[in-house]
Order: C-alpha cells, then sequence, then structure tokens
C-alpha cells in the first residue's frame, strides 16, 4: 500500500485506539489517583516495549539519548500526569477536544523553533480543524455546565508538550525505527514512573477490591492506548508530516464521546 494511502489507514487506527484511552483514563480514576494512574500506565508500556522492543534498542547511538529524553518527557511522562489530574473534572470528550490543539501548535512551534516548511493548505486545514474544535467545546460547556473548566489549562499544557514531541522527533530522530524510538523513550521514563508508583500509595491501594477492579483498564491502556499507539504514531510521522500526524487530535473526539 502506498504511504498516501498507508497514512488514513493509521490515522484511523490512532484516532480508535486514542479516543478509547480517554474513556479508559475516565474508568481507571474511579480507583486510582491521577499519579497512580500515570504511572502505571507508562509502568505497564515501559515493561511490555522491553519484551517486543530490547534488540531494537542497539540502533540508538549516543547521541540520540539527550532527544529520546526529551521526547519522552514532552510525549509521555508529562501529558500522562496532565491529562488523568484533568479528567477528574472534565468529560472524556471535552478532554479529547482541547487535545486538538495540538497540530495547531505543532504547525506554531515547528514554524517558529524548527523553521520546518509548511504549505498553505496546512494552515487551512488547521484553521478549519481549529474552528471544529471550538465549536465543540463551546457546545460542551453548554451541555456540562458542571465541570471545572479551570483544568482545561493543563489540557492546553498537554497539547503543547505533544507539539513539542512530534517535532523532536521529526527533526532529530528520524533516522531511528518507531520501535527503537518508542523503546528508548520507555527505557528513559521506566524507572521514574515505577518511583512516582510507589510513593503515590499504590502497593496498599491495590488491596482495595476497588482499585483492582480497574487495573485491567490501565494494562490495556499502557500496552495498546500507549506503547503500540506511540509506535504507530511515529512510523505515521515518518511517512507524512508532523502537521498531518498530529491531526489524528481532531478525530479522537468522535471515539470519546461515546464514553461520557
Amino acid at each position: 500500500m502506498e504511504n498516501k494511502n498507508l497514512r488514513f489507514v493509521f490515522l484511523t487506527i490512532l484516532a480508535l485506539v486514542w479516543g478509547s484511552s480517554f474513556i479508559l483514563i475516565k474508568r481507571g480514576l474511579t480507583g486510582l489517583t491521577p499519579f497512580q494512574l500515570g504511572s502505571l500506565r507508562m509502568v505497564f508500556a515501559g515493561l511490555f516495549l522491553l519484551l517486543i522492543g530490547f534488540n531494537s534498542l542497539k540502533q540508538i547511538q549516543l547521541r540520540h539519548w539527550k532527544y529520546l529524553a526529551l521526547t519522552a518527557c514532552f510525549g509521555t511522562f508529562v501529558p500522562v500526569y496532565l491529562f488523568s489530574y484533568a479528567q477528574m473534572e472534565i468529560s472524556s470528550t471535552i478532554s479529547a477536544i482541547l487535545n486538538s490543539l495540538t497540530p495547531l501548535n505543532t504547525l506554531l512551534l515547528g514554524i517558529l523553533l524548527f523553521k520546518i516548511d509548511f504549505q498553505r493548505r496546512q494552515i487551512y486545514g488547521v484553521f478549519f480543524g481549529l474552528l471544529g474544535s471550538a465549536l465543540l467545546i463551546l457546545n460542551g460547556a453548554t451541555t456540562h455546565p458542571d465541570q471545572n473548566y479551570s483544568y482545561a489549562v493543563l489540557l492546553i499544557l498537554a497539547s503543547v508538550c505533544y507539539a513539542l514531541n512530534v517535532n523532536f522527533i521529526n527533526r532529530y530522530l528520524s533516522d531511528l525505527s518507531p520501535l527503537s524510538i518508542t523503546t528508548g523513550n520507555f527505557v528513559v521514563m521506566l524507572l521514574p514512573a515505577f518511583a512516582v508508583l510507589f510513593y503515590s500509595g499504590f502497593f496498599e491501594a491495590v488491596q482495595v477490591e476497588k482499585t483492582q477492579d480497574v487495573l485491567v483498564y490501565i494494562a490495556i491502556l499502557g500496552i495498546v492506548g500507549t506503547a503500540l499507539a506511540n509506535i504507530l504514531f511515529y512510523k505515521l510521522i515518518k511517512i507524512s508530516s508532523p502537521v498531518f500526524a498530529s491531526s489524528v487530535t481532531y478525530l479522537i473526539p468522535v471515539v470519546a464521546f461515546f464514553g461520557d
């Protein structure tokens, strides 16, 4: 299949997976704190990636590691906690809609910081996507006036983190395979995530039945919604562009809507 067609297949799969992730986060928060959920999500993803991608680490050279650390931080570590906290007060749908600021931030940061080339149609596409997102946010605010929209700041910050991540990968890690990038990211994050999980009181809370009931949601979230989805996303960046890849966030709210 040609890259032009394959990128739309990847985009659709990612929309389904990441849209479902917002639903799984909401389910997980019924038995876990945001720090526990975010850390456990990364631990599940990291252990899975070490099983399937350990050999891919051989591709990584010393010069890559500083950028892998940056993409680990901006692409997963910080946003995971931001989204977990925000969804304590904001619905899955609104969270997913606010996440759709990512293409705009990707384009703006790419132009300002990374000097990427862009086409006029990309600007039009981002503008219309942003307009649609704004209308959905207004509708959501009307439908759910009881939500605490001050938490939206966390989601906007997360979208900036994702935009930095996409541009870093496109500029500095394009010579690595998607599996190498993803596994390298989680090698960097695994110990910090486990440390946060330990100090969050998870190992005391896990004895409670309510906590045990949500572990399967977080396992799916970590393995499918984080590890496998990131591999596919980095592949999408390689065969398209940072702005096109980040446009998946325009489709995610459609899936997340069914979780509210």
